[in-house]
């Protein structure tokens, strides 16, 4: 005659089965760093992490060597090096944009105008263009910027220009900075109209205006939330953050949750959840509703219980 599993077999088995109030699906893979930048909203590192209106923009990816956040847009992928979330700042380097110990040619580069964000460094250092630049106009109005020929005369002084055809120490004349720098029509900075062959820009000069070996290159972008993150939301992410959730969205709706430690999503925060939990399992319920849950579980377990003692017996 076989052996009737233990009661106690029985009950270890089913705990498991019960279910928890939070939720997990393809969020689970949300996290808060990409390599060494810290993601918080509005960013995320994929799919129904931060929020939707950047998601098709922002990505973290494997850049060969370890994660790297990128945006993406119709020019061309870029790597996010530094974001300020007090200033709503981030800083790209486009693979293809000039410095002091490297110069190339360079494609055009663009924004989506459907996307969040916006040119926020004032210039761009226009490099190897038709001598004189000051005849360097768009829609008939001059866009080089006298005042600012000193950054010209400072980076042709890189031996790198010689990788643009040009000779070493070359005349500024063939270089303009454009400011106060805007994107065309199609969202871009349009090098091949101004037919200049590459472009340097400029985050910081570190106390050093005319040495550019201690400037620190990128393209500077200011980022806005739009009207699909209400104050609800933003104040929502906070408390989500605090308690040690990352925020992030569910589609279609595109709705609020908090995804916390394990994957399991909330709509509020994963202090919230613990709570939850705690109240689930009588540790903070009523008596009456702590034994009416147990009463759900007891049912089931004794009518399995008594099925398998008669089918062992």
């Amino acid at each position: 005659m076989a052996m009737a599993p233990s009661p106690i077999f029985l009950i270890l088995f089913l705990f498991p089965m019960i279910p928890f109030t939070g939720t997990a699906d393809t969020a689970a893979s949300c996290r808060d760093t990409c390599g060494s930048l810290q993601v918080k909203y509005p960013f995320g590192t994929g799919l129904g992490c931060g929020s939707p209106l950047f998601h098709p923009y922002i990505s973290c990816t494997s850049n060969g060597t370890g994660d790297q956040l990128f945006l993406k847009t119709h020019t061309g992928t870029y790597p996010v090096t530094s974001i300020s979330y007090t200033t709503s700042t981030l800083t790209i380097t486009p693979p293809f944009m000039s410095t002091c110990t490297s110069m190339q040619t360079s494609p055009n580069f663009g924004l989506d105008w459907t996307s969040p964000f916006q040119i926020g460094s004032p210039s761009f250092i226009l490099l190897s263009c038709p001598s004189p630049t000051s005849s360097l106009t768009i829609n008939a109005s001059p866009i080089c910027d006298p005042s600012n020929n000193h950054l010209c005369a400072a980076i042709y002084t890189c031996p790198a220009v010689v990788a643009l055809g040009l000779p070493l120490f070359p005349p500024i004349s063939t270089c303009c900075v454009y400011s106060p720098a805007n994107l065309n029509n199609k969202g871009e900075l349009d090098l091949r109209s101004l037919k200049c062959g590459a472009y340097a820009s400029v985050v910081s000069l570190e106390d050093n205006p005319t040495d550019p070996t201690h400037w620190v290159y990128g393209v500077s972008l200011k980022y806005s939330y739009g009207a699909l993150d209400s104050n609800v939301v933003s104040s929502k992410c906070d408390s989500c953050e605090i308690s040690g959730g990352v925020c992030g969205y569910a589609p279609p709706e595109n709705s609020f949750v908090c995804v916390c430690k394990g994957g399991y999503n909330v709509s509020t925060d994963c202090c919230q959840y613990s709570r939850d939990q705690e109240d689930v399992w009588g540790i903070n319920s009523s008596p009456l509703l702590t034994r009416y849950i147990w009463s759900l579980i007891a049912g089931p377990v004794l009518c399995i219980f008594t099925w398998v003692v008669f089918k062992f017996n």
